[in-house]
Parts: C-alpha cells; sequence; structure tokens
C-alpha cells in the first residue's frame, strides 16, 4: 500500500519504520505470546521500555539529572492547570507572553489560579509577529514566565530564548525534538507527544528537580509533579501502547544521526516550501520573516475562492490535512519530523502546478 503525504498537525505522522516495528509485534511482544498493550504496566519487560525511552530521549536532548522526565496522560492542554499549580502559591502572580491560539488557551486556564501578567501579546498583529524582549512589562514578583516557543495553528515561532530571573516555563508541543535545546535554560517543558514524540495520549514534561515538591495543598495527585517523579510516571495505569511507540521512535531519531540531523533535514524542508510561496504572488503568508516556523506552514491563496478546489485537488493529489485551522482559515502543513522530504517536495510540486492551472 502507498502511503498518502500526511501534513496533519496532530496526531501528525509518524515514522513508517516505527509504524512497521509495531507491526510486525503487535501479536507476540519480544516473544512473551501477547501485545505489549496486554502486559502489565508494571511487569519488569514493561518497566524496561519506559526506561529505555526516558533514557534514549536524555541522550537525545542532553538531559542531565538535575531534571526529572515524567511522561504523563491530558496532553498539554492538562499542563495548562498544573504549571500554576505545581509553581506558584495562591495568589501569586505569574507572567505570560501570548503569541497565539495556545498560548493564549494556557493563559486562559492559568487565570483560574491566580493572577496572571500579560508580559508582552501580539494579538494586535493577529499573531503574526514575536514582540521583542525590550517592550516585555515584567511582574518582579511573578513565580515563572510561561511562553509558547512554536504556535502550532498561526505558524509563529520564536527565534529566541527568553533572558528571566524565574523559573522559565515552555510548551514545546510542536517544536521539541525538532532540533538540539538547551534544557538547562528552562525550568519546565512540557509538550504534547502528537506531533513529534509520538502517538496521542502522552505528554511529555522535563522539570528541574528543585521545582518539585512546591504544587499548592490542593493539587490533585494526578496533576502533581513530585507525585508522578516519586512513581516513574505510573502512578497509575500509564497509556502503555503510546509510551511503547514513543520509545520507538526516540530510537529512530538517534539512529537517523540525533537531532542535529533532525534539525538539517527540518530547515530544508520548510526552506523548499517558504520558497515556492515567496517566489510567487499566488500563494501568501503572514508570519514576519524572523519568526517563520519550521514546522507549521500556514499560507494563504491570492483568491481565496479557490479553496475548496485546493484541498479537494490535494486531497486527490494524497496529500492530507492540509486545511488551516477554522481561527485563521487558509492552508497550513505541518512539517513534523516523520514528515519525509519527499512529501515536501510533492506538496510543492503541486502548488506549483495548480498555480499555473488557476492563476
Amino acid at each position: 500500500m502507498t502511503r498518502a503525504h500526511n501534513f496533519c498537525a496532530g496526531p501528525a505522522a509518524i515514522p513508517q519504520s516505527v509504524l512497521e516495528h509495531a507491526q510486525a509485534e503487535l501479536l507476540n511482544w519480544s516473544g512473551c505470546g501477547a501485545s505489549v498493550m496486554e502486559v502489565s504496566h508494571r511487569s519488569p519487560a514493561f518497566v524496561e521500555v519506559a526506561s529505555q525511552a526516558e533514557a534514549t530521549l536524555r541522550r537525545l536532548l542532553g538531559i542531565t539529572d538535575d531534571y526529572a522526565v515524567l511522561f504523563l496522560q491530558g496532553g498539554a492542554s492538562l499542563q495548562f492547570a498544573a504549571v500554576p499549580l505545581n509553581l506558584s502559591a495562591a495568589g501569586q502572580s505569574v507572567d505570560q507572553v501570548v503569541t497565539g491560539q495556545w498560548s493564549k488557551k494556557a493563559l486562559q486556564e492559568g487565570q483560574r489560579f491566580g493572577p496572571v501578567n500579560i508580559a508582552a501579546t501580539s494579538e494586535a498583529s493577529s499573531f503574526t509577529t514575536v514582540p521583542p524582549q525590550d517592550v516585555w512589562q515584567l511582574d518582579a514578583a511573578a513565580a515563572y514566565l510561561h511562553y509558547c516557543p512554536n504556535e502550532t495553528i498561526g505558524g509563529l515561532e520564536f527565534n529566541l530564548v527568553p533572558q528571566v530571573e524565574v523559573p522559565l516555563v515552555a510548551d514545546m508541543s510542536s517544536t521539541i525534538l525538532s532540533r538540539p535545546i538547551d534544557v538547562q535554560r528552562y525550568g519546565v517543558i512540557y509538550a504534547g507527544a502528537q506531533k513529534n514524540i509520538g502517538p496521542a495520549g502522552l505528554c511529555l514534561v522535563i522539570v528541574h528537580r528543585e521545582l518539585l515538591g512546591r504544587a499548592r495543598a490542593e493539587t490533585p495527585a494526578m496533576l502533581n509533579w513530585q507525585t508522578a517523579a516519586d512513581n516513574n510516571s505510573m502512578y497509575n495505569t500509564p497509556p502503555t501502547f503510546a509510551l511503547y511507540l514513543t520509545g520507538l521512535v526516540f530510537r529512530w531519531l538517534e539512529n537517523l544521526g540525533g537531532l542535529e540531523e533532525m534539525a538539517a533535514i527540518n530547515r530544508r524542508k520548510a526552506g523548499k516550501l517558504y520558497r515556492v510561496i515567496d517566489e510567487s504572488d499566488f500563494y501568501g503568508n503572514p508570519v514576519e520573516a524572523i519568526s517563520r516556523s519550521l514546522m507549521n506552514v500556514p499560507f494563504t491563496l491570492a483568491d481565496e475562492r479557490l479553496d475548496p478546489t485546493f484541498l479537494q485537488e490535494a486531497e486527490e493529489a494524497r496529500l492530507l490535512n492540509l486545511k488551516g485551522h477554522r481561527s485563521v482559515g487558509g492552508m497550513r502543513a505541518s512539517l513534523y519530523n516523520a514528515v519525509e522530504e519527499a512529501s515536501v517536495d510533492a506538496l510543492c510540486d503541486f502548488m506549483q502546478d495548480f498555480e499555473q492551472r488557476h492563476g
């Protein structure tokens, strides 16, 4: 079977070799006569799966023992609540930078648990710019600063790591593992799995151990990072199949050459697509050039009446999930790690052909 070119923003593409590996041992995992979904999460064999997944991730990102690595449930959206509950006292202010729909959702959830100072926002530009840090209005008493380095929906990406005196918290759902990062610059990194990590069902949290044990007394056990750390992410039954596949994705990345090699591939992929857009009067991208995302490329057609035709013809060409988010419209191609360069080439060829026929 020929697989389609999948540009979904999440759940996103998973490497074909990982899917084939899982397929081959779906009914008989490690010779035990059962699926990995059917064994106890506390069995030595599965505990080793989780341990190896964490060890591989630590190698990929250079995570030191100063940080706990947690595999949690509820997606990144649940961490919108977990962050203030774990890091701020009742009534204590926190800082947030709002540059898109996901940081806006984090803001709205954070306001349920205490005062939030909007240190900066680019809503006036329809989230097409990143406010320079020299205009941010930080609260000296804030418990932490939260930001989203890459906004999936708007295709906006920070080209800097904020410099702050308080713990820096980053929602890296759409950027983690796409390139090397300096984990030591962050207090907390969290990311939904369904983009570059693995299948939906997991949320990765990397938290400096000095920040554990600060949760408010009313914090539910399932939201308390200390509880998760004390139980090796197995306070309750984890989504075992998602964790198993995640470990396979980490090994795939390592075998590929690690994050330096993945970053080079991602830069090539994004560069090809942005070049087609920039060299055309038929397509447009609204984001300031310095803040364009490598992972999520939104684009519009000069005549939006052609949008349905574009999407229909794209699907017929096996180019899937190109419709932009309902809040911004247009098109969006998500170029996560598992999207092959050949798929980007196919999309670029289609876009140029479509322009010739309809421009």
